[in-house]
């Protein structure tokens, strides 16, 4: 199958497969992680049949029989096919755009966009999704009922066929972790010691100012970035909000945001958006005995 510009469709595939390689081989991610995706792009290239038709007719199963293809490799693939875009490889190359992709949504304008993204700090469709669910939406102007259950249609339809085709995280690493690499993120990045990209938004000069962090913690591989929104700029955060995007051994992704606390009794407190009764636990654990074992 041609994909129009000369090439075939797998050809394409496996060209933005082994960019991802490249790239995060340049930003000094794991060798685990670069070669996964390199050879995962041969294996699509040599195919000798489309891959979107593995997509269609056998799914996330199908894809994972191809050698080198894990479940997270193959939700890549999927998206790919199904929207023509990468989310994670934007993310890499520094143009991941929120806004963009929500005015992709019937209903959605450049404007409309850009207040969703910045009032309720959500950057993929799944967070729209959730928020189209419980209530935030309609709490954007310019959105009524009527708009959000349109929205929470499309959404259905579009993020449903990629769920029965790609496997979900089945777990997300714990807060300390999560927060060890926090610290490592921002104490490199002080240092001047991590890459930088140049990312999208709110950077006419393209300067390649964002520092980017890939780390490993465990069976777990991590990447992460200041927040590079319009919130973050307008509160004076983007050297505090750090966004954290996680990946098992099968490189399916989730992800969560860092932030230091502003009341309360861990004000000061480097604490993970969403679990913060763990975090709470995790600095009132007693410090383990030195004498012990």
């Amino acid at each position: 199958m041609s994909d129009g510009t000369g090439g075939t469709f797998n050809e394409r595939i496996a060209d933005r497969l082994a960019e991802a390689g490249d790239l995060l081989e340049q930003q000094g991610a794991n060798a685990f992680r670069v070669q996964a995706y390199r050879r995962a792009a041969e294996t699509v290239a040599r195919l000798d049949r489309d891959v979107a038709d593995v997509v269609e007719h056998e799914g996330i199963d199908g894809l994972v029989e191809l050698p080198g293809v894990g479940h997270g490799i193959a939700g890549a693939i999927v998206e790919l096919v199904a929207r023509g875009r990468w989310s994670a490889l934007e993310r890499l190359r520094g143009q991941l755009d929120a806004v963009e992709l929500f005015r992709s949504v019937p209903g959605i304008g450049p404007s409309l966009a850009g207040r969703i993204h910045e009032e309720l700090h959500v950057d993929r469709l799944e967070e729209l999704e959730a928020a189209a669910h419980d209530g935030r939406l309609e709490g954007v102007a310019g959105i009524g009922p009527r708009r959000a259950k349109a929205i929470r249609s499309h959404l259905a339809s579009v993020l449903g066929r990629l769920r029965t085709r790609r496997a979900p995280l089945r777990d997300e690493p714990g807060v300390a972790l999560v927060l060890s690499v926090d610290e490592e993120y921002r104490g490199k990045g002080a240092a001047g010691e991590l890459t930088t990209i140049a990312p999208k938004r709110f950077n006419p000069k393209g300067e390649a100012w964002l520092p980017i962090l890939h780390a490993q913690r465990g069976a777990w591989h991590f990447t992460a970035l200041y927040s590079n929104t319009a919130r973050a700029h307008q509160l004076g955060r983007t050297d505090d909000w750090v966004v954290i995007y996680f990946y098992d051994e099968d490189h399916r992704e989730g992800q969560c945001t860092v932030v230091t606390e502003t009341r309360g009794p861990f004000a000061g407190r480097r604490v993970v958006r969403g679990r913060e009764q763990q975090c709470q636990r995790h600095y009132t654990a007693p410090e383990p005995d030195p004498r012990a074992g």
